[in-house]
């Protein structure tokens, strides 16, 4: 069984990832307390995610002081080389944080001139760290990740979806996409893109879809589905999935069946669904 041999790089967002797990697992346990009250939990999550993204941010600064950054909270600071840009969602998942749901991550990205060379995903409830570097393969824990083998979209495939808000102006589109695909797979909606992702790179899902995204959502996971065997695109069958915010992805025979029912039957019959109304 291959082993991660982890470069120096590597090693700082593997570092910077837990050491701001650990923060939001103490914090976690301080959510449920926190349903009961007037106020809610809410400004107390806020605080955490803020508070979780400055240990990444300075734990990656420390290390690497002349590269960039692209993040959820704290938005773009320009470093002075160019070339390299960290993406960091400091909690993906923050609705399933908020309501006590144990099913969150911490997810950093290092692009470099516009492209994701390596990635960690960290879950830190069940503990599961997933990481990739470009061209030496996806791991989680140190275990090497294969995408599934199943090869086509029947009830024995699983595919992980996104979700749209009732009011959002995907609305009609993702219902019409929803209708195209759940007769023909079982689906999953566990409210983390990142971790889902990560999830096709395991082989636990076949596939995934969601709009509106942002590019700290998908820049880490994509690099790991690509480095497990997998296929990634956007919606369009295209390459802009990092800042395009749509994203297909799955194993090598699912990415494609996936994407074309997407397009044909989902996005077609969303279109007579505008039209109509």
């Amino acid at each position: 069984m291959a082993i991660a041999r982890r470069s120096a790089v590597m090693n700082v967002m593997v570092e910077a990832a837990e050491k701001a797990g650990r923060s939001l697992v103490r914090d976690f346990g301080e959510v449920e307390n926190l349903q009961v009250s007037k106020k809610g939990p809410g400004d107390f999550v806020s605080t955490a995610d803020h508070k979780a993204e400055k240990i990444v941010m300075e734990a990656l600064q420390k290390a690497r002081p002349s590269y960039g950054f692209h993040m959820e909270e704290g938005g773009i600071k320009a470093g002075t080389d160019k070339s390299f840009v960290w993406l960091i969602d400091p909690l993906d998942g923050t609705t399933n944080f908020l309501h006590g749901i144990p099913h969150w991550a911490v997810s950093i990205a290092l692009q470099k001139d516009k492209e994701i060379i390596a990635a960690a995903v960290y879950d830190p409830v069940k503990d599961e760290m997933f990481t990739a570097e470009k061209g030496t393969g996806a791991f989680v824990s140190g275990k090497r990740l294969r995408v599934s083998s199943r090869g086509e979209l029947t009830n024995n495939a699983l595919i992980a979806i996104g979700g749209a808000r009732f009011n959002n102006k995907d609305y009609e589109i993702y219902m019409a996409e929803l209708a195209a695909i759940t007769p023909h797979a079982a689906t999953r909606r566990f409210g983390a893109a990142s971790l889902d992702i990560a999830y096709v790179a395991a082989g636990r899902y076949e596939g995934f879809w969601e709009r509106e995204l942002n590019a700290w959502d998908v820049a880490a996971a994509s690099l790991l589905v690509k480095e497990a065997g997998g296929y990634v695109t956007d919606l369009e069958g295209g390459k802009d999935y990092i800042y395009g915010r749509s994203i297909v992805c799955g194993n090598p025979s699912i990415h494609g069946e996936l994407l074309k029912k997407l397009k044909s039957s989902g996005q077609k019959d969303a279109k007579k669904v505008k039209s109509a109304s």
